[in-house]
């Protein structure tokens, strides 16, 4: 298991500096003692050429991002501070960006809960967090993050229902909040262990499978449209409810059963239609 140990690399043009100083004097070294010295011509020589490798040691670290130093093999640390910086020439320097990043998934055809094929896809909005995790974990992390992510997407597709339909919970289109904060967690269950945070994880594509949508959407007006017409029938009989009552307290007629009966199919009639019923005026006697 690799965590991030953050190093300070030396400021790089200090180290131009001492280097170009070094230099001068080990190249002065060598041509004052060549003709009278060969012993101190050679150890000349030998630190020009370290001083020559030591200029391969600079690396420019930019704003958000980090440097992954290994020497040989072996992870030496990670360098955040930005700017032009100095390390051990035979380090390798490997660039992880520290940005804020978006993938977004193509749209992916699943089976929901009930078994209906849908039409998903996601907006991952992610960052490095380790370093170290991000290139020794996996082998590339960020094809690790496309993958893992349309493979949490997945999962998730297939653990909850298109639409409330007639079972109660939470659905894909009706609980938007609730199915972000669970698809973030599955994502971030997955790319934790490649130094990967997720910031937010929604939805933006939701769609029925096309061999099915024209069903799904005549069935969801048939259900809107029995809701309606219940709101409408329970407030209709509510109406009808109140006005016989109103009529029996203040004594302004008195009705059979039989024209009680007449009267709520009537009133039951108007309140209830689709369209403006037309009304019969009666100019005669009560019977």
């Amino acid at each position: 298991m690799f965590t991030e140990k953050e190093v300070k690399a030396p400021n790089g043009i200090g180290f131009i500096v001492v280097l170009f100083l070094v230099q001068l004097s080990a190249l002065s070294l060598t041509i004052y003692s060549l003709p009278n010295n060969p012993a101190l011509t050679i150890l000349g020589l030998i630190a020009n050429i370290v001083i020559f490798i030591g200029w391969f040691g600079f690396f420019m670290v930019n704003p958000k991002e980090g440097r992954v130093l290994q020497l040989f093999g072996k992870y030496s640390g990670t360098v955040h501070s930005s700017g032009l910086r100095w390390a051990n020439p035979f380090n390798t320097k490997m660039r992880v960006s520290l940005r804020v990043r978006n993938f977004e998934s193509s749209k992916l055809k699943v089976n929901d809960k009930s078994g209906n094929p849908i039409e998903i896809a996601a907006v991952i909005v992610w960052e490095v967090v380790d370093t170290a995790e991000a290139i020794f974990q996996v082998d590339d992390y960020e094809d690790y993050v496309s993958i893992q992510s349309e493979s949490a997407l997945r999962n998730l597709a297939t653990s909850y229902a298109y639409d409330h339909h007639e079972e109660e919970g939470i659905s894909l289109r009706s609980n938007p909040i609730e199915i972000s904060d669970a698809l973030k967690g599955e994502v971030q269950d997955r790319l934790g262990k490649a130094g990967v945070r997720v910031i937010e994880a929604r939805i933006s594509h939701l769609a029925y499978a096309p061999e099915i949508a024209n069903a799904m959407l005549r069935r969801q007006q048939a259900m809107a449209i029995i809701a309606a017409r219940t709101k409408i029938v329970e407030g209709a009989v509510g109406m009808v409810e109140m006005a016989l009552h109103s009529l029996d307290e203040r004594n302004i007629v008195e009705l059979d059963a039989e024209r009680k009966a007449a009267m709520v199919s009537n009133l039951l009639v108007v309140l209830c239609s689709d369209e403006a019923a037309q009304p019969i005026v009666n100019a005669g006697s009560l019977y």
